[in-house]
Formats: structure tokens, C-alpha cells, sequence
């Protein structure tokens, strides 16, 4: 049985689940917090569904073994294949990103016509646009994969005319589609928030999925009595490769509280 001064479990095949675990710090800073990143397989996106399930599982197993009482799956292709396989063997509650940014984006917009970017294994699931129409059956939906986004947000390449030229061919067919929101469906993307920003102008909403998805765990943790009263949180990361570049590049989503990551065997 799960207590509410249990940790929340994180894991993504990478670094981009950070700007997850970035959001959960700032929205519950009591909680303590256990990121798994499966360095060692990365990436995900190219994997068959089944591949993504197995090493999901595998990421869970290891989690649930540091006693969670809720799990993050802080990346959008195991949201989009592995989410009903992980919630149907594990006794605590299981979040995805994509339900919780659909959810806003379908509550969001006003003229019924919202955008999605994200990896090419996103946008090919399907995921988003189910969920969406789930939401919002007569919803327009415009989907874009960005592939090269994930390089430059790991690069650090968040500002300047490479990247701005790079954002801009990608967001320009979403322009002119009238869109009046776009969902941010990668993990890494909201370090280009603002370059995304400044590419689609004023009138369009941007739904960041990593600040959704915090939003859903705090919901969750209060509906169900499970939310830690007191004490500071903390945050343990663990890899599955050499933690050396994981550290350097998680330094760009948080800084200072990136300390070191221990590594598991596999």
C-alpha cells in the first residue's frame, strides 16, 4: 500500500523527461522525486511498440522496487504505446504526457484548431490526435513532426539564427493553418518555448506537456490523499549508460540541481 511520504517514479528513454521532473519540483517541491533515464537504449522513437513496452516495463520494475506510490512516464513514445500495458500491472497509479496536454489543449482553444509537434514516433502513433478527438471529436488537428528539435535542445541551441531558422521550416505550414493552439508533444521542446513562440506569434496558445503533466500528478496525489505534508523534497536520477553526458546535458533543464546520476546494470 502506498503512503504518502512514498517518492514519485519518473523515467524517458533520455534527458527530455527532466523538463518533466522540472515541473514536478516546482509544482509539489515536498515530494521526493527518482528519475530513471534509459540512456543505454535512447532513443525510443525508432523502436518497434513492442520494443518501447519491454523496456518500459523493465524502467518500471526498477522504480517500483524503490517503492513510488505514483509513476510519470515523462516520454511521449512510451505514453503512446506502453501506457495501458503499465497501468495494468502495477499497483499505483501510472501518468502519461499526452493525455494531460490533449486535455489542455482541447479545453484551450477557441476556433477547434490545434497543432501538434513532436518526433517523428509521436506524430506517427497517432497518439495526440486520439486523444484529442477522445476529447473534442470535431476538433481540427495539424500535426508536424520536428525531429531535429531533440538535437538542438541537447545541444543547447535554444537561441540564435540556426535554431530560429530550423523552428521557423518547420512551423511554417502550422501557421498558415489558422492553428490557435499548438502542443508542445516532445519532451525537450519546451527549452525552444520561446523561439516557438516568437515562430507562431501572439494568438497561438503554446500547451506545454511537461507543466500539464505536474499539474495532473498534483490533482491526482490531492484527489487521493497521497501528497507529502512535510519536509523539502529531493531528486535521485539513475542512467543506464555512462552518466557523464547526462549530467552535462541535464545541467541545461536544471542546472544546479544536477548534480550526478548513478548508474544501473541492465
Amino acid at each position: 500500500m502506498a503512503s504518502r511520504d512514498d517518492a514519485i517514479g519518473i523515467f524517458d528513454s533520455g534527458v527530455g523527461g527532466l523538463t518533466v521532473l522540472h515541473a514536478l519540483l516546482a509544482a509539489l517541491p515536498r515530494e521526493d522525486l527518482v528519475y530513471l533515464g534509459d540512456t543505454g537504449r535512447y532513443p525510443y522513437g525508432t523502436k518497434s511498440a513492442e520494443t518501447v513496452t519491454r523496456y518500459s516495463i523493465e524502467n518500471v520494475d526498477f522504480l517500483i522496487a524503490k517503492g513510488v506510490k505514483l509513476l510519470v512516464v515523462a516520454c511521449n513514445t512510451a505514453s503512446s504505446v506502453a501506457l495501458a500495458a503499465l497501468a495494468a500491472r502495477y499497483p499505483v497509479p501510472v501518468i502519461g504526457v499526452i493525455e494531460p496536454g490533449a486535455r489542455a489543449a482541447a479545453a484551450r482553444t477557441r476556433n477547434g484548431r490545434v497543432g501538434v509537434i513532436g518526433t517523428e514516433g509521436t506524430i506517427a502513433s497517432g497518439a495526440y490526435t486520439a486523444a484529442l478527438r477522445a476529447l473534442r471529436p470535431g476538433l481540427e488537428i495539424y500535426t508536424r513532426p520536428c525531429p531535429l528539435l531533440v538535437a538542438l535542445a541537447e545541444e543547447g541551441w535554444v537561441e540564435g539564427p540556426i535554431p530560429r531558422a530550423v523552428v521557423e521550416t518547420y512551423l511554417a505550414t502550422l501557421k498558415k493553418s489558422g492553428i490557435d493552439t499548438l502542443v508542445l508533444g516532445c519532451t525537450h521542446y519546451p527549452l525552444l518555448k520561446a523561439l516557438i513562440a516568437e515562430a507562431m506569434g501572439e494568438r497561438v496558445v503554446l500547451i506545454d506537456s511537461a507543466e500539464e503533466t505536474a499539474r495532473a500528478v498534483a490533482e491526482l496525489l490531492g484527489g487521493q490523499g497521497l501528497e507529502r505534508q512535510r519536509g523539502a523534497g529531493s531528486a535521485s536520477f539513475f542512467v543506464t549508460d555512462v552518466p557523464d553526458r547526462f549530467v552535462r546535458i541535464g545541467q541545461r533543464f536544471l542546472g544546479a540541481r544536477l548534480e550526478s546520476a548513478v548508474r544501473i546494470e541492465r
